[in-house]
């Protein structure tokens, strides 16, 4: 008995030493983590069995995965929310809270606004529903700003791989509820593939609203960071003409997007004949719409700038000045080799993960079985690699899991390929969706400790948003031709596709590895040295 009571208690003292040891910035990133994962799949994967199983057409689905493309351009309004205090809140929270908590706000707003759209019965009603979409996917992009900098500003850089693997479980937790629990609770209220019912959609979408309150009521609760405490903020006047510069140049932006669109629909037209390919000839003319936004774009603000309405000062030190310093430290071509492995590294898992639950539904799983397996067992998978690429990136290296990530996350496609041949096959399903995001969990982890690495801390805002934007964005933009991709082509070719394109970026972490070294002399500066 003696031994026994002895052994509960050496094991209490185990659980309590453990338990205090833990960085109480891995918990807050923990929560924080859940509250940015919460919006993704209510743009991608749920929203896509919502909007196939009221009869959208599967092309027309895979397009709203680019209401997340503002994930793919938060570098514009990043400079923004790195320097513009909100009035009152900023006063009250600190400058990275008070964003917090308004990003937040906006987010459970657009939640419940897409719960009160229902995308059947006229084109207006899907028009509606983008618009809710896109207005999530900015709020989110835009709590992500501000939480990728609350994290590296709260430790320092050795401690950036674990509370990188603790916002991962966080986040892949929200995708568990926001994925699994979205799709059991739509099915629970009634609406099934044979019968569709708005009614149980619309009141899924609010319960997601709804549980925004655990960002809400972490932001409220935590401290802000010393480091962002302790920064140099713009005046007034400064604030308010970078405002008028975003403003007028987003403005300029959709402008270009709503006025090109008869244009777009004949160039579309005259593509197709020429080239015989639809998805082909759509990627061609979006791209044409997208540089003349970002051309448009560029020209207002230089008009901007010639009538003196911003100076060129305010651009140098928003924008130019955290590109110039991100080059000043790895040199010209080391620089440029880093962003194309940033914008390359995730493109196999972004393209393949638009579609993914359509091809789930499509080979005749339920909805619960695509819950249980992908939401719910893929995700808790996700996790475990998250921690272990975490712990793998402190004991190995960032660059050697980096690598180990890249290779895994192309080969782990050829799975998919496998699954088309096999068909509906639960077990089958088991193994693919553990193995694709077991591998993606480790890389990811070990992708923004990478990334943390790179950022320069008088940057922090800026830089990271760069990075992550230019992470998303080319995938993205493929993602959403992968519908009429598949149509094409079919799904074991699409599959094929994916893995050969996840095959430059292996050579790219190879290359880089061999001109990066760790450096660990400051935590001002990067982990990550330049080779010369």
């Amino acid at each position: 008995m003696n031994s026994k009571l002895e052994a509960e208690r050496s094991f209490l003292r185990i659980v309590k030493k453990t338990v205090g040891s833990v960085d109480r910035h891995v918990i807050i990133m923990l929560f924080l983590g859940f509250s940015a994962g919460m919006p993704i799949l209510l743009i991608f994967g749920t929203l896509s069995v919502w909007l196939r199983e009221a009869g959208v057409d599967r092309a027309m689905v895979t397009y709203f995965s680019w209401a997340a493309l503002g994930y793919s351009f938060k570098f514009v309004w990043a400079p923004l929310v790195d320097q513009l205090r909100i009035p009152l809140l900023s006063d009250l929270l600190g400058r990275r809270r008070a964003w917090l908590l308004v990003s937040q706000l906006s987010v459970a707003f657009a939640i419940w606004m897409m719960s009160s759209v229902d995308p059947v019965g006229s084109e207006d009603a899907l028009v509606w529903m983008a618009v809710a979409a896109v207005l999530l996917g900015f709020s989110s992009a835009t709590q992500d700003i501000v939480i990728d900098a609350f994290r590296i500003e709260s430790a320092n850089i050795k401690l950036q791989a674990m509370l990188s693997a603790s916002y991962i479980a966080g986040y892949r937790i929200a995708m568990i509820t926001a994925g699994a629990g979205g799709l059991f609770l739509a099915e629970f209220l009634g609406s099934v593939q044979s019968n569709y019912d708005f009614d149980a959609w619309s009141a899924t979408y609010r319960v997601m609203a709804g549980l925004m309150s655990v960002g809400i009521i972490t932001t409220l609760l935590v401290s802000e960071p010393v480091r962002s405490q302790n920064a140099q903020i713009a005046s007034r006047s400064e604030n308010t003409k970078l405002l008028l510069l975003f403003v007028c140049c987003v403005a300029g932006f959709v402008g270009c997007y709503v006025f090109s669109k008869e244009v777009a629909l004949v160039l579309l037209g005259y593509l197709y004949e020429l080239l015989g390919n639809k998805p082909f000839a759509s990627l061609l003319t979006e791209t044409v719409r997208l540089s003349a936004g970002i051309f448009t774009a560029w020209m207002i603000a230089k008009l901007l700038g010639i009538v003196n309405l911003v100076t060129s000062e305010i651009v140098e030190k928003s924008y130019i000045t955290p590109v110039r310093d991100f080059f000043d430290r790895y040199g010209v071509s080391v620089a440029w080799l880093l962003l194309c492995l940033i914008g390359l590294y995730r493109i196999s898992d972004i393209v393949l993960g638009v579609i993914s639950n359509v091809f789930y539904y499509d080979l005749g799983f339920s909805k619960n079985e695509i819950a249980s397996v992908s939401k719910l067992f893929g995700v808790l998978m996700t996790i475990v690699g998250g921690f272990a690429g975490g712990g793998l990136a402190m004991r190995f290296g960032v660059m050697r899991i980096l690598l180990l990530g890249a290779i895994l996350s192309a080969v782990t496609n050829l799975l998919f390929l496998w699954l088309a041949n096999v068909g509906y096959s639960v077990s089958a399903l088991y193994v693919v969706i553990g193995a694709d995001n077991l591998s993606a969990g480790l890389a990811s982890a070990a992708f923004v400790a990478f990334l943390s690495a790179l950022t320069n801390i008088r940057f922090t805002a800026v830089q990271f948003a760069i990075f992550t934007s230019l992470m998303t964005l080319l995938p993205k933009v493929l993602g959403g031709y992968s519908g009429g991709i598949v149509d094409s082509v079919g799904y074991p070719w699409f599959f094929v596709c994916t893995t050969l394109i996840g095959l430059p970026t292996i050579v790219l972490v190879i290359i880089a590895s061999s001109r990066l070294q760790l450096d660990s002399q400051s935590e001002e500066q990067s982990e990550l040295a330049p080779k010369f």
